[in-house]
């Protein structure tokens, strides 16, 4: 490797901890403080505790995540559609792909609900730091409020811009704070180099066999400190597996030091139970606390955008793969797909963001009710892992993955004791996105099957009778469809019923394909001036529709794709209509000149 490429290497291990782990890496911010309002620290709790974190780290992210999720990709893509599209071609049971679609569907709902608490629970627990500066120990709680309240705003005011230009210092920025916590944590083991005995397992085996209703209790707390480290998989595309994992061995051992810097602070402290995190650091370096306060809300800020653009990126699978409706979709770069922007949804987060933050008050509120979404999630993963390597005979990876995965399920059971507590918020923000998935593809299915095809045969037989003998509007006209076989009744009641034959006339459709990125185009002809063009795209694509025309010289005149009507007397099929109303058309979403388009309507009862 030479010094450059050396360089380039080490610049993409810094760019991933400003991506991938800003969600993980402030968590040591409040987990402990949520487990001892559970558990009284005593000496040996202290320990235990420790063993439990440590562990949880080691399991469900180095070894659910780091090992077993980023060995599975396509083309180096990752997240729960990835393995979604990797299990699907194996199985041969209609009803089995359907229950893996299934868990696919809510692994993303999951996400949604996941993200909204996030941004809320970290800006809140960096800004409440505030408390601890000499004078502003009463600072009121509506202020606190109000102040993250605003930071949260500028959070999703500056989404439209683009996050490209300041992305590039994500990365220096959380070297700085994964360096700072270390190096503090590091000082306190060293003042109490006891507390590194709770490494072993031992401890939270102790602590389970002791006391196994709080400890089935405090699970859902404890796995606040893995919190994030899905992101190692669901960013794996943008960044490359290796520079991910070469960004874990950094960020691991910085966040150990971190939590095992706080347990020996508090074996000498006992009395800071309120914020371990932000004590410790205000008891070594009172005179730079303030600056660790900026820090830290820029570590949260960073974790909350990267939770966001996470969001965004799913979603826009989910639009491409037409399991979601098209929302408008703004790219805001040219070089990273990920990089886009769904207002509607940007300001949605934001409604949910604020609510929540006003209606819990503090991060322990917050914290109560946080990790519900991330336990099912993971627990989603682990499944979908498992089965994928049964199905490919790895017995040895699918034997860990069952137990990485088990200890998934056992953290979300645990976690659904927080559901009275405010867990309820992330499963109705989570309702919202499964709804429209499921409402949307039922809906798309029972409207499919009203409209009635023409056969391609016959079409065709007509369509040259009437090209042959008839007048043609001069130009290029594309017609959109979705099945090559069957063609769109729109087309037959636009070209025979109206007489609008163009000089050429091309049937587009535009089918998704399994693979992440990576676009194909075939045109075949099916009769005098009339071709089909099939662009199969991947599923993360930003496509250029109009720019893979120019490419085959095409220069249409007209656009046209078929508007349904939507009629039915039942109440959901009537929201669905609702929604298809409100949604730009596909034709909108591939950013078509809107004054070459021509819907051409129809009525569908369903």
């Amino acid at each position: 490797m030479t010094f450059k490429e050396r360089i380039k290497s080490e610049m993409m291990v810094i760019k991933s901890l400003g991506v991938v782990y800003g969600d993980i890496g402030t968590s040591p911010i409040y987990t402990f403080a949520v487990i001892l309002l559970l558990v009284q620290p005593t000496k040996e709790t202290i320990f235990q505790i420790l063993s439990m974190i440590v562990w949880t780290l080691t399991m469900l992210v180095t070894v659910q995540y780091a090992w077993l999720a980023t060995s599975l990709s396509k083309r180096g893509e990752g997240g729960t559609v990835v393995l979604v599209q990797l299990l699907l071609p194996y199985l041969k049971g209609a009803r089995l792909a359907a229950i893996v679609t299934a868990l696919g569907f809510v692994g993303i709902s999951l996400m949604i609900g996941d993200g909204v608490i996030t941004p809320a629970i970290s800006i809140l627990s960096a800004v409440e730091g505030i408390m601890l500066i000499p004078g502003y120990e009463e600072t009121p709680k509506m202020i606190l409020l109000i102040i993250a309240a605003g930071i949260a705003f500028a959070l999703f005011a500056v989404q439209k811009n683009g996050v490209e230009k300041v992305a590039s210092a994500f990365g220096p920025i959380m070297v700085l704070w994964f360096f700072v916590i270390g190096i503090v944590g590091g000082y306190f083991i060293l003042q109490n180099p006891e507390v590194l005995r709770a490494i072993s397992p031992l401890y939270a085996f102790e602590f389970i066999v002791q006391h196994p209703f709080i400890a089935f209790v405090i699970l859902a707390d404890v796995l606040l400190c893995a919190t994030g480290g899905e992101a190692l998989y669901a960013d794996m595309g943008h960044l490359g597996r290796l520079p991910i994992l070469k960004g874990w061995l950094f960020a691991s051992a910085a966040l150990i030091l971190c939590y095992y810097g706080q347990g020996a602070f508090l074996l000498s402290h006992p009395e800071a139970l309120k914020s371990p995190f932000f004590e410790m650091f205000h008891t070594l370096v009172p005179s730079l606390y303030v600056p660790l306060l900026l820090l830290a809300v820029m570590a949260t800020v960073i974790a909350s955008q990267a939770m966001i653009s996470g969001i965004f990126s799913v979603l826009y699978q989910a639009m491409t793969t037409r399991i979601f409706t098209h929302f408008n979709v703004e790219y805001t770069s040219d070089e990273l797909r990920s990089q886009i922007y769904v207002g509607s949804v940007n300001w949605f987060l934001f409604v949910c963001v604020i609510a929540i933050l006003f209606d819990f008050g503090e991060s322990a509120k917050l914290a109560a009710a946080y990790g519900l979404s991330v336990a099912g999630a993971m627990s989603i993963t682990g499944i979908l892992m498992s089965m994928i390597f049964m199905v490919k005979k790895e017995y040895f990876k699918m034997s860990i993955a069952i137990v990485t995965g088990t200890m998934s399920i056992a953290f979300f059971v645990s976690s659904w004791m927080k559901i009275p507590h405010g867990g309820y918020w992330s499963l109705i923000i989570a309702s919202v996105p499964l709804f429209i998935i499921v409402l949307y593809t039922q809906g798309q299915k029972r409207l499919y099957a009203s409209l009635v095809p023409v056969d391609k045969d016959d079409f065709l037989e007509e369509y040259s009778k009437r090209y042959r003998s008839g007048d043609h509007v001069d130009g290029t006209a594309l017609f959109f469809a979705r099945n090559a076989e069957a063609i769109p009744a729109y087309i037959a009641k636009t070209m025979f019923q109206n007489g609008i034959i163009y000089d050429y006339n091309i049937i587009v459709i535009i089918k998704t394909t399994h693979e992440p990125h990576g676009i194909t185009t075939h045109l075949t002809p099916l009769g005098e001036a009339l071709d089909l063009l099939v662009i199969r795209p991947g599923y993360m694509e930003k496509l250029n529709v109009e720019k893979l025309l120019r490419e085959r010289n095409i220069n249409e005149r007209s656009i046209f794709y078929g508007d349904e009507e939507i009629v039915s007397d039942n109440i959901f099929w009537k929201m669905y209509s609702l929604i298809k109303d409100l949604s730009p058309s596909f034709v909108s979403f591939y950013n078509f000149p809107h004054e070459k388009l021509i819907g051409v309507a129809r009525r569908a009862k369903i």
